[in-house]
């Protein structure tokens, strides 16, 4: 059965990911950065499932049930029963926020205490394809490792080194500072953060293959007896140890360099970056030195004249290779360089490479006036 996850951008959020990865096979991951962004991401997939004939599993993490979540588990509650029972899909949600058993009170779903867990809230849904369950003594990566059996009923114990991320990330996530783990929670949050985006970002088929990775090659040392400063002082060699088992025999790795400028030659051949109407390469969310590496390499390679990045906040970095940049800059109420110019989304944000595509495409390369809606269009051809 396919299975999706959506989850929280952050620690936890990545934990409760290579947790429910480790058990079974995931087809899709979505990472939501901010709770203001779970609804559109919701409403897309509730959509999708419900063209979907085929059932799959839908796992959600770590997103904190505000309103628009729980208004999306009510609605596939309300598809599922309109569906053939053999069509049916599972939706396992699992988090650990407070304010998610207010939000869900609100819309008349009462928690029910689980028999063999008192500590966890389950709520009814009328419906077994639905699992809702709220623990706030667990984080999302301890919740999806102990309820595995949810989504891999033949799941068995994780290994040391995946048991040691579990208790790292719980400690710091639940901000624990009298365990001994929390230190090395700690240490793990600040690694995640200084590498979750700036090497492999998301939307690269190795984005959360990558960060797992390396999370769980840290909770390994961790696990051995590591220092945070031991464990900070190595990150970049676990880095490196990574990268090469990743490029082990392509032809057009150089190791000599460094690990971005290697995997900056891969990206630039992925589909990070999507052609508009005029041949503008657009990418989403990319840091500001992934960009530069990776947008110089596909003007080089001939892909593109002019390259386009976008980032949530809406904030917009046009480079070229033909001066165009200020000119593309300029219709965003930008400024900048004949070849390096930035710009701002009129709307202020966006959520997803399709939201930049849809948001750009109509003002950087607007459609032809309309003859027909001239207010002389009647006139033509009139002789009098």
């Amino acid at each position: 059965m396919t299975v999706t996850q959506i989850t929280h951008h952050d620690l936890d959020g990545y934990g409760a990911s290579t947790i429910v990865g480790r058990f079974v096979p995931v087809s899709r991951i979505v990472h939501v950065p901010r709770y203001s962004d779970v609804g559109p991401v919701v409403e897309g997939e509730l959509k999708r499932l419900g063209r979907t004939r085929k059932p799959e599993t839908l796992i959600l993490t770590d997103l904190g049930l505000e309103p628009v979540a729980v208004t999306f588990i009510r609605n596939f509650a309300a598809m599922n029963r309109g569906r053939p029972e053999e069509e049916r899909h599972r939706l396992i949600v699992l988090d650990h926020h407070a304010s998610s058993i207010d939000r869900l009170r609100e819309q008349n779903l009462e928690p029910v205490a689980e028999a063999d867990d008192p500590s966890v809230s389950r709520f009814d849904l009328d419906d077994p394809a639905i699992t809702v369950l709220i623990d706030e003594g667990r984080c999302a990566t301890k919740l999806a490792y102990h309820r595995r059996a949810l989504y891999a009923p033949e799941a068995t114990e994780g290994d040391a080194d995946l048991l040691a991320l579990v208790e790292a990330v719980d400690a710091v996530d639940l901000w624990r500072k009298d365990r001994p783990t929390f230190a090395g929670g700690h240490a793990l949050d600040e690694v995640f953060w200084d590498n979750v985006s700036n090497l492999v970002p998301i939307g690269h088929e190795w984005h959360d293959r990558f960060v797992s990775d390396l999370l769980v090659a840290l909770a390994a040392r961790l696990r051995e007896g590591a220092s945070p400063a031991e464990l900070e002082a190595g990150v970049g060699g676990i880095r490196t140890a990574i990268v090469n088992g990743y490029l082990a025999g392509d032809a057009t790795d150089d190791p000599r360099l460094t690990t971005r400028m290697r995997l900056a030659r891969v990206l630039a051949r992925s589909d990070l970056f999507q052609p508009l109407s005029d041949g503008t390469y657009l990418s989403f969310g990319l840091d500001s030195g992934t960009f530069q590496r990776v947008s110089d390499l596909i003007m080089d390679a001939g892909k593109a004249k002019r390259v386009l990045n976008v980032q949530r906040t809406g904030n917009m970095s046009f480079r070229s290779n033909d001066e165009t940049a200020l000119e593309g800059a300029r219709r965003f109420r930008g400024g900048g360089h004949k070849d390096a110019a930035g710009g701002k989304l009129p709307t202020g944000s966006a959520f997803s490479l399709a939201d930049a595509i849809a948001q750009v495409e109509p003002i950087l390369n607007p459609p032809p006036p309309d003859p027909s809606s001239s207010p002389f269009a009647a006139l033509k051809g009139w002789k009098g």
